[in-house]
């Protein structure tokens, strides 16, 4: 258990630090930030945000089909997507609802500020847990895209299956507690459990900012 997601990200923190140098952290939206914040502020490393979301199925959003990373990666869960029985049109109508929802969020995060540039640099990608790992995937492909050196992901939890499914994209996983229970839910792990709002993301990247232009 940890006691919430800033405990979670110090506890990531020891082992992201046994990383090599040329660390850019990226932070998923928005359960994530707070996690990466707190790897960010004890390890004194840039942080930035990737609003990478799940497609989600048109009768029973709560769950995802795949997801969007925010360069217009898709990811498809392409089993569940053939016994879903979806067709090419349902696909790219609720994959044009994720990028534009995608397309508000990075802006109203980062404001003015451009991505951080990740050509040469050690791509950390953290979220508060993994659930299917679709949205993870999605994020790690957006990284290669950007000529990140390379990939790590680093989560405080995960289901095995979850595990199984990333591994082999990423030079380096980085798991706290990697559970084999069948029913897997990220919030169980967490003694204080809250959704992250807009708000706190925007302040949660301004504070990283200011050591950020401290450290230039």
């Amino acid at each position: 258990m940890f006691k919430n997601r800033l405990e979670a990200g110090d506890k990531l923190a020891r082992e992201i630090e046994k990383l090599t140098n040329n660390i850019v952290l990226l932070a998923i939206a928005r359960g994530g930030v707070p996690v990466a914040y707190a790897v960010a502020q004890r390890l004194r490393l840039p942080l930035d945000v990737i609003v990478a979301r799940k497609i989600p199925i048109p009768w029973s959003p709560e769950a995802g089909f795949g997801a969007v990373a925010p360069d217009g990666t898709v990811v498809l869960n392409e089993p569940l997507v053939a016994s879903l029985e979806l067709s090419p049109e349902e696909i790219e109508r609720e994959v044009l609802k994720v990028k534009e929802e995608i397309e508000r969020r990075s802006k109203e995060y980062r404001g003015s500020r451009p991505p951080l540039r990740l050509q040469a640099k050690t791509a950390v990608i953290v979220d508060d847990g993994l659930a299917s790992g679709y949205t993870m995937l999605a994020a790690i492909e957006s990284a290669k895209k950007h000529q990140a050196s390379k990939v790590v992901v680093a989560v405080p939890v995960s289901p095995v299956s979850s595990v199984r499914l990333i591994e082999p994209h990423v030079d380096k996983l980085i798991c706290l507690l990697c559970q084999k229970r069948i029913a897997f839910a990220v919030a169980d792990y967490y003694e204080e459990w809250e959704d992250v709002t807009d708000k706190e993301v925007i302040e949660y990247l301004r504070k990283a900012g200011e050591w950020m232009k401290d450290e230039k």
